[in-house]
């Protein structure tokens, strides 16, 4: 890079600050400062002797310094949201972030904060943001948080019970609900994080007609395509898919006879085999069926189901379903946190169990178990109880446990960027998981 070593200064506030070309590249191209260069990184000057801001200086001062260091060192007097809200106006929110929190290990994890919940009563879900913010479905609301932790106004859905929320961008969230029979309402819409309006709906049509429905799994794929599993009243029963973009629908993938989609408690998008994972659980349905579907050539192309199979004290109901496509397998789980897995290079193949029931002592506890499974950065999560374990290695050893017990069982968690959100079921408290830096050496 061409930078030019001149020294720069600055008057912020009143208060003067001198530095250099070189500290101020640092910000980067999408800062405030980063406008101050040309295409070749030249340091464009106005032929004064400072640039003038009208900000906080104090604010500024930490700013500068972690331009120079790259190390955050916050003064106790300071007001971190202030800190957060300068950083934003001139675009180091993501320094801020590198500095305070490093990258994401689920065995280096501690508990940074936990959220009250608005309401008692189970929650539905709970959905890490792009911008390290997050949303919490409960009943007919969704409460959406940015990266302060700041609540947006919440998304009232008119007691439509809300099934799933996924985020397309940091400024625009999807929501699946329930069908509301006799008012022809229902399915999914598009609405704003920061104020709650309704931007779209997402609808189904059949036969030219469009129709009512029940949107429930959500997963966004390649392409700003987004998938929902649906349920309606005549035949449009299976997975839709729409352009996030335009909000038109684009496909549909009618269930086969025996089999289950439109009642999915999951999807996942395959990036690596351009295929849908579709996943129909216990206990919504009596048996679990999971499946890929290749929506290019209209066919399923990997399926799986329990029907048959004998239930015994070491294998019970699978809950919870996620594809590993590194070792071309899915990984499932039951209410004992058994893991277990499957062979995607063969067709309705057996579940291979690797038992940890022996850690629960042959007991289970007496409120629901929501086990969930979640995979990050070669790293395999999965919830029991109040705690998440974390899994490591080929062998998935189990190497880190995290807990937290005010709130109930975990009844969903989701990971973003650098953080865990785990949502309890009994209160709707949600803790947030950060990675600390590492030690300065």
């Amino acid at each position: 890079m061409g930078i030019q070593k001149d020294r720069v200064r600055f008057n912020v506030g009143g208060r003067i600050f001198e530095t250099t070309a070189t500290t101020l590249a640092n910000a980067g191209r999408n800062s405030m400062f980063g406008a101050m260069f040309d295409e070749n990184w030249n340091l464009q000057s106005d032929n004064s002797n400072e640039y003038f801001i009208d900000r906080n200086p104090d604010c500024f001062a930490v700013l500068l310094d972690l331009l120079r260091t790259q190390e955050l060192h916050i003064p106790a007097n300071m007001s971190e949201k202030l800190l957060y809200r300068e950083a934003l106006y001139y675009g180091l929110l993501d320094h801020v972030r590198s500095a305070k929190w490093g990258p994401f290990d689920g065995n280096r994890l501690w508990l940074s904060r936990t959220v009250p919940g608005q309401a008692p009563g189970d929650g539905t879900a709970i959905r890490a943001g792009p911008d390290g913010g997050c949303c919490v479905a409960h009943g007919c609301m969704v409460h959406v948080y940015d990266w302060m932790l700041d609540e947006h106004p919440p998304i009232n859905l008119d007691y439509q019970r809300v099934n799933d929320v996924g985020w397309v961008d940091s400024e625009n969230i999807v929501i699946s609900v329930c069908e509301r029979l006799g008012r022809g309402d229902g399915g999914m819409g598009l609405f704003s994080s920061s104020n709650g309006e309704l931007r779209y709906k997402f609808q189904v049509s059949h036969e030219n007609q469009v129709k009512s429905f029940t949107a429930g799994a959500l997963c966004f794929g390649s392409d700003y395509k987004i998938f929902s599993s649906c349920k309606g009243r005549s035949n449009e029963y299976g997975v839709g898919v729409w352009d996030q973009i335009t909000g038109k629908q684009t496909d549909f993938f009618y269930e086969p006879p025996g089999w289950s989609l439109g009642d999915a408690d999951k999807l996942q998008w395959l990036q690596g085999s351009n295929c849908l994972l579709v996943a129909t659980l216990f206990p919504r349905k009596d048996n679990c069926y999971i499946s890929l579907l290749d929506l290019r050539e209209k066919k399923m192309v990997w399926s799986w189901s329990d029907i048959g199979a004998p239930i015994t004290v070491d294998e019970k109901r699978v809950r919870d379903a996620i594809a590993m496509e590194e070792s071309n397998s899915i990984c499932v789980v039951n209410e004992y946190e058994d893991l277990g897995f499957i062979d995607l290079r063969s067709s309705g193949g057996s579940v291979r169990w690797s038992s940890r029931s022996r850690l629960m002592k042959g007991k289970m506890p007496d409120e629901p178990c929501y086990p969930k499974l979640a995979l990050h950065e070669g790293q395999l999560f999965s919830s029991m109880n109040d705690s998440i374990s974390v899994f490591c290695g080929p062998d998935w050893v189990l190497t880190s446990r995290l807990r937290r017990s005010y709130g109930g069982s975990i009844c969903d968690f989701s990971i973003g960027g650098d953080r865990l959100f785990a949502l309890h079921s009994e209160e709707n408290v949600f803790d947030i998981w950060e990675t600390p830096p590492p030690p300065i050496i």
